[in-house]
């Protein structure tokens, strides 16, 4: 039975869906965008600043689930410019162990509240000695 994961160092979610759900040792994140976890308000001016906000968004929540980024096995990065891949490639791999996931980056026409990056990503923990 999948589990829920609740997370208060990140932002609620703001739909009917979960900020992650644990599936045997999988970890999936729903898709994060730049919000922050006290006030709920889109934060960062640019594209960098919003993938900042992003991935410590996701950092708390893998936390929350007993994970790390090193955990984490696949993402998926949506930006609604697709010139903002270097300045969001440059603060996506501060953040990655090696070695890094397996990643799509897809450009789309419309992000929730106007935002300029959503990521998403699924972590795997490995409990066999556990």
């Amino acid at each position: 039975m999948p589990e829920r994961i609740v997370c208060s160092d990140a932002p609620a979610a703001i739909g009917p869906y979960s900020q992650a759900v644990r599936a045997g040792n999988f970890i999936f994140v729903s898709g994060q965008i730049p919000l922050d976890p006290a006030t709920g308000q889109v934060t960062g001016r640019d594209a960098a600043e919003q993938a900042a906000r992003v991935m410590e968004n996701i950092t708390a929540i893998l936390r929350q689930a007993g994970a790390a980024w090193g955990d984490v096995v696949k993402t998926t990065i949506y930006l609604l410019d697709m010139a903002d891949f270097g300045a969001v490639n440059e603060v996506y791999g501060r953040y990655l162990a090696d070695p890094p996931p397996a990643r799509a980056c897809v450009g789309v026409s419309a992000l929730p509240r106007g935002v300029r990056v959503e990521i998403e990503v699924a972590a795997y923990l490995d409990r066999r000695g556990i």
